[in-house]
């Protein structure tokens, strides 16, 4: 796909799960940022930046851990606008949000001691340059830590990909499960620049009380979320049947208790 349209893809398909998001994803991906944040290893005072940031939940973490500015980017206006509401709410007056493309950073390079990216990296056009722009942002010293989706096999949801392209050519993120294989990531922290790479595979399953949550998440307030809003009705309802089927197999009573494998790494700039 054209580099230029996956961007906005994702721009306005973020965009449109931002609603849904934090209800439908906050709970179920914080062992995740967790494990993330303990790899970052963040020290008081540190100057962070947190690429496709969303709705701030590790922007927001990490300001109240270090004490230091940090700086939340995301490609979507609607999330970064989320996330600036929460930091005021929170009373947290030492992070900052702007709309950025992780491929072009702002400012200028070696300003920040940590870079994070919580599940951003597999929606990008060009992974390899989104690292290699953490790596020109960074300090010589300064760390990395990123987390992806593990691999497909291991991801229990990852039929909503194909139930929504049948219907629309979304095209949505095609290599979305490359990154899980942790060679790859590895290999692709190494082409950056980056040395001591640590990874670790977590597997932490995706709970959800009823059909309806496990559609919403899925669906309205995941990266699909821009062709499900094009759906007609009777689309999205033939859509909802298709993915609680391929998820059957995981119900647990009323609910669902859905594998998910995540991949975390770490780096340093030397």
């Amino acid at each position: 796909m054209e580099p230029a349209l996956q961007r906005r893809i994702q721009r306005y398909g973020w965009d449109k799960a931002a609603a849904w998001y934090e209800a439908s994803w906050q709970r179920q991906l914080l062992p995740a940022q967790q494990k993330l944040l303990d790899l970052a290893g963040l020290r008081p005072g540190e100057k962070v930046i947190d690429i496709a940031c969303g709705t701030g939940l590790v922007t927001l973490t990490a300001a109240r851990t270090t004490g230091g500015m940090v700086t939340g980017v995301d490609i979507s206006d609607k999330m970064i606008g989320l996330a600036r509401i929460a930091a005021s709410k929170m009373q947290i007056d030492n992070a900052r949000f702007e709309r950025a493309d992780a491929e072009e950073l702002p400012g200028p390079g070696e300003v920040y001691d940590a870079a994070l990216c919580a599940l951003g990296l597999m929606y990008f056009p060009d992974p390899g340059q989104a690292l290699a722009e953490c790596y020109r942002v960074l300090k010589k010293g300064g760390r990395i830590a990123v987390a992806v989706w593990g691999r497909r096999a291991h991801c229990g949801w990852s039929g909503i990909f194909d139930i929504v392209d049948r219907r629309v050519r979304s095209e949505v993120c095609p290599l979305f499960f490359r990154l899980g294989h942790t060679e790859i990531l590895k290999n692709s922290l190494l082409s950056a620049g980056f040395t001591n790479i640590n990874m670790e595979v977590l597997n932490s399953p995706l709970e959800y009380a009823s059909d309806e949550e496990a559609c919403i998440a899925s669906f309205a307030g995941g990266p699909v979320a821009l062709s499900y809003h094009k759906f007609s009705q009777d689309v999205k309802e033939e859509a909802h049947a298709e993915y609680l089927a391929s998820i059957r197999e995981f119900r647990q009573g009323d609910g669902y208790l859905v594998p998910g494998e995540f991949v975390i790494a770490s780096g340093v700039k030397e």
